[in-house]
């Protein structure tokens, strides 16, 4: 079984581990606009460029490979108009741009979990068979991020409660909404290493260490990474 954690002796949550074995069959599987075999894919470049190396792939968009580098290595010179060419060049569109996001982001963060805790990386699933379901939300504005996002009325059945009580969700939870799936992946990653949505809203969510210790150590990963959100 993946992510068992043998080599290590620190106490890792189920939470945690529950989140990795989740976002790795998710990964194998098709989504929206990648097939399996893309998406893990991505992963395998997206782990490739951490490392400053440039795998060859026949899977891949020439400009997929291109986003996936820059978005690993050289977030902090993103730009719009860099997003906007992206989207336009062949191969891609805005929606497989946020399903490549997604898949890059929770990859990465699973490896870097691993480095960490000087871990060796997990293998890369297996993909699964089947086509994406090219299926897009009602749908989507353009307001607060590049891509557009999408309000809670132009949800899909389905999807309605993807912000809960809210219309909207914080723009760091509706920005991959054109993607809805995403928007829950992501939130159980974030439980998983972080804070759920939920726990972000209490001053004391009764972990090992306090809210603003956590909040100290986010902000300090953030700064190393030249996070500009």
């Amino acid at each position: 079984m993946p992510f068992a954690y043998a080599a290590t002796d620190l106490p890792i949550r189920p939470k945690t581990v529950d989140a990795h074995r989740q976002s790795w069959e998710i990964i194998a599987n098709p989504g929206r606009w990648w097939t399996g075999a893309e998406r893990v894919e991505i992963a395998r470049v997206a782990r490739a460029a951490r490392d400053f190396d440039a795998p060859t792939t026949e899977l891949l968009p020439e400009a997929a490979v291109y986003a996936i580098q820059k978005l690993v290595v050289d977030n902090a010179n993103l730009s719009r108009e860099w997003y906007e060419e992206t989207v336009a060049s062949e191969g891609m569109t805005e929606d497989r741009y946020v399903e490549l996001v997604a898949v890059v982001v929770h990859a990465l963060s699973i490896d870097e979990f691993h480095r960490a805790l000087g871990l060796e990386l997990e293998p890369l699933p297996e993909s699964a068979s089947g086509e994406p379901t090219r299926e897009r939300p009602a749908q989507a504005d353009q307001r607060y991020s590049w891509p557009p996002i999408v309000p809670k009325d132009g949800l899909n059945p389905g999807d309605e409660m993807l912000y809960g009580p809210l219309d909207w969700g914080a723009n760091v939870i509706s920005a991959l909404s054109l993607i809805p799936e995403n928007v829950r992946w992501l939130h159980d990653l974030s439980e998983g290493h972080y804070l759920s949505f939920a726990e972000m809203r209490q001053p004391d969510p009764l972990r090992a260490i306090s809210r603003p210790q956590i909040e100290l150590i986010a902000a300090r990963v953030s700064a190393l990474n030249e996070c500009f959100y």
